[in-house]
């Protein structure tokens, strides 16, 4: 990996993604850095698909290295998703929906599914997305934003030409952005 082309932000998580995914050498640079996030966690995702529409933190060949993170994971089986919503509405799911199929499409924090509910006034059935949080993800992006918080911080005290970069802001913002798309 091309540190030394990349601003110093990047430096350390380009490092540790490096020795994450150096197992696979004939694999692109892109799927080196995506295979070591996802190893991370979802946390790790989000930050790598964040980071790729930061170029100015990051360079523009790892942005766009990372633009290969978008939407890219496995979805939870539909039946452990059923469950999930079983659990957060205190109804079976498939009481709730009429229908409900596999994931149309899964991301780091949640996935999201077609199913039909049917109006209990009027008995019309009308097509509805349900988006199921992945497992754990409330926990483990809590734990990590800290350790990314802890990061920034010490960047922004320790390296006077961090501080224009602000990354306490950037982790703000990813922060606000992760709250968003769990609610």
């Amino acid at each position: 990996m091309e540190i030394e082309l990349t601003p110093p932000p990047a430096h350390v998580p380009l490092r540790i993604a490096n020795m994450l995914a150096r197992r696979n050498k004939a694999a692109t640079r892109a799927d080196r850095i995506s295979t070591a996030l996802a190893r991370l966690g979802p946390s790790y995702i989000k930050l790598g698909q964040f980071l790729a529409t930061r170029p100015d933190l990051v360079g523009m060949a790892v942005a766009r290295d990372l633009e290969t993170l978008q939407d890219r994971l496995p979805s939870i089986p539909l039946e452990e998703a059923k469950a999930r919503i079983t659990d957060a509405l205190g109804r079976s799911a498939d009481t709730v929906f009429e229908t409900i199929e596999p994931a149309l499409a899964a991301a780091s924090i949640a996935q999201v599914h077609k199913a039909t509910l049917r109006d209990s006034e009027t008995g019309i059935v009308k097509p509805v997305a349900v988006k199921v949080l992945r497992p754990g993800v409330a926990v483990r992006f809590a734990r990590d934003l800290s350790t990314f918080y802890i990061a920034a911080r010490l960047l922004e005290r320790t390296t006077p030409a961090l501080r224009r970069l602000r990354p306490v802001a950037v982790v703000d913002t990813l922060a606000e952005s992760v709250r968003l798309e769990m609610d």
